[in-house]
């Protein structure tokens, strides 16, 4: 976040944007950091607070990022589900790795994390499944994400014969399912006035992590 006007406009909006963020306040965890940062921003009523932006890199090395949700935070790191023959899904099976970055403008803080991406297991991905709603998983089940279609109506088409065919619940289908990114870098970004932000990063050492201050 560099822009100069970011910083007077979330100030303009009556949000104390010069918090600081000190080595000594924070937890040895950046999961547990990135746990309370997350609860602050649904307090501070971000909207979407789980939305981040997932970006991936395919064989040709050609980068792409679109925005995901965040179904779930760990000790086995960062859960996200989607289809299995999406465009990201064939980027991760090229180069199994990722970067998600998370913004919540109205505490003026980001959070960048990078790692090491595999697939959930398929009970794991059952069990979201079933919790889901109705609508939202005959729709998972019709999509043939990032293809081509001629149009709406084939999609619509697909959607009524699911329905008629799984009136009650429609099974987990095998070409969808989660993802979890196992964190080996985690930035933890807070705005402060005249752009001097506060810039900590977890880096994993073994089964630990080390702190290191970076300059806006």
């Amino acid at each position: 976040m560099d822009s100069d006007a970011g910083s007077a406009g979330a100030a303009d909006s009556g949000v104390d944007t010069d918090q600081p963020l000190n080595e000594a306040d924070v937890d040895l965890d950046p999961l547990v950091e990135f746990g309370r940062w997350f609860a602050l921003a649904q307090e501070a009523g971000e909207p979407q607070p789980n939305a981040m932006a997932l970006a991936t890199v395919d064989r040709l090395g050609q980068p792409s990022v679109r925005m995901v949700l965040l179904h779930r935070v760990d000790g086995g790191g960062f859960t996200f589900y989607t289809n299995y023959q999406s465009a990201k899904a064939h980027d991760l099976a090229a180069n199994p790795r990722a970067g998600l970055a998370f913004y919540w403008p109205q505490l003026h803080r980001q959070v960048r994390v990078t790692g090491p991406v595999s697939k959930v297991s398929m009970e794991e991905s059952e069990a979201y499944w079933v919790g889901r709603p109705y609508g939202s998983r005959v729709s998972a089940s019709a999509s043939a994400q990032s293809t081509v279609i001629p149009d709406r109506r084939v999609l619509e088409a697909e959607v009524a014969r699911l329905e008629a065919l799984h009136p009650d619940a429609p099974p987990l289908p095998d070409f969808w399912g989660g993802y979890r990114v196992l964190p080996e870098s985690i930035e933890f970004w807070q705005g402060r006035i005249h752009r001097l932000h506060d810039r900590l990063r977890y880096s994993r050492v073994g089964a630990a992590w080390r702190v290191e201050r970076l300059a806006p």
